[in-house]
């Protein structure tokens, strides 16, 4: 049986703690679903997440190597880029796509949406499967310093299963495709 939700929460008061050009982090005074007083912190992200898995027609995909400095580490991704909210995502998807690997698609399909960390965040993401690849000129931005690593798509899902690969947009997106047989 499905139970109607309603939201149990009581917001109080919120105010802006920080922002900047990609976030901005709100400090809620709430009454929480017990009926006590309490405070939500809340990260807005101006962008949705990005994600893309391209595959070539010999079963090959296309991984981007990265020093993310809010984890101080290396780590292989999907290509991935920001979206501005209310600007076409498989636009966007396109573009990243060049910008990072040089690569253009001409057949492109939804994977899935998704929420990451919605316990403290809004933040939603779209991943695509990108294929019929044609190389041209990858146009990085100026901050980015990536390495391109082409390999068998087989091979990146069993990095996912191995916990090689930790970014939780790439592991969703790479096991979708396992999932639903599209390699």
């Amino acid at each position: 049986m499905k139970k109607q939700h309603n939201n149990p929460w009581t917001l109080k008061s919120s105010r802006v703690a920080y922002e900047n050009p990609w976030l901005r982090v709100e400090h809620h005074e709430v009454i929480n679903p017990s009926g006590g007083d309490g405070i939500y912190g809340k990260v807005h992200f101006k962008n949705h997440a990005i994600g893309i898995v391209p595959l070539d027609n010999d079963g090959n995909t296309y991984l981007v190597g990265q020093w993310r400095y809010t984890l101080e580490a290396y780590h292989w991704e999907i290509p991935e880029g920001g979206c501005p909210v209310g600007t076409d995502p498989l636009q966007t998807a396109r573009r990243e796509l060049k910008e990072e690997t040089g690569l253009v698609a001409n057949e492109w399909t939804k994977l899935l949406d998704f929420h990451l960390s919605n316990s403290v965040t809004d933040e939603y993401g779209i991943a695509y499967l990108a294929r019929e690849l044609k190389q041209e000129t990858a146009e990085p931005e100026p901050t980015e310093d990536l390495v391109i690593w082409k390999l068998p798509l087989a091979e990146a899902i069993e990095m996912v299963v191995a916990g090689k690969i930790k970014d939780a947009l790439s592991v969703m997106a790479l096991q979708r495709v396992a999932l639903l047989g599209l390699h």
